[in-house]
């Protein structure tokens, strides 16, 4: 359950052509540290023309565990379906799936972290994606985390399958 499907280099590497070879019609997306830097509220500007560039392919919902107020912030800016906070790994995915109007095997659940974002698609059914993070400065529990996951990353370093 903790084994991403994929790892990919870099969010940019997600493109639509790797979705439908996979037969993915559909992305959850988590916030921080996969979209944009933690503690930051403004979308690079590479991964807003890759967002936009998804966005005319496949339907990209936001998924996240920010503080309510922060999220709906970025949302708005966006313009992306989603909610926040999601309680990953245990909830959220579920009300992500149904606005999507797509089973599990059809979305992809692409995030940086493996006990919220990976355990939760794999929960889910779905097709996992692990991505670096975008930084080094995190919340100090996900720093904890962090060194909980590194048994379930050095496998998968390196890996874009």
């Amino acid at each position: 359950m903790l084994w991403p499907k994929a790892t990919l280099p870099s969010l940019l590497h997600l493109t639509p052509a790797w979705l439908w070879e996979r037969g993915l019609k559909g992305v959850i997306l988590d916030l921080d540290n996969t979209l944009l830097p933690y503690g930051e509220e403004e979308v690079p500007e590479a991964h807003l023309a890759w967002l936009k560039g998804l966005r005319e392919a496949v339907p990209v919902y936001l998924l996240s565990n920010a503080l309510p107020k922060r999220f709906a912030r970025i949302q708005e800016k966006l313009g992306l379906p989603g909610h926040a906070p999601a309680l990953k790994p245990w909830a959220g995915f579920r009300k992500a799936l149904k606005t999507l109007g797509l089973p599990p095997r059809e979305v992809a659940v692409v995030g940086d972290q493996i006990f919220t974002d990976i355990l939760g698609g794999n929960l889910l059914g779905a097709y996992t994606v692990l991505v670096p993070p975008l930084r080094e400065q995190e919340f100090f529990y996900t720093r904890f985390i962090r060194l909980l996951e590194t048994p379930f990353r050095r496998p998968w370093e390196g890996m874009g399958s």
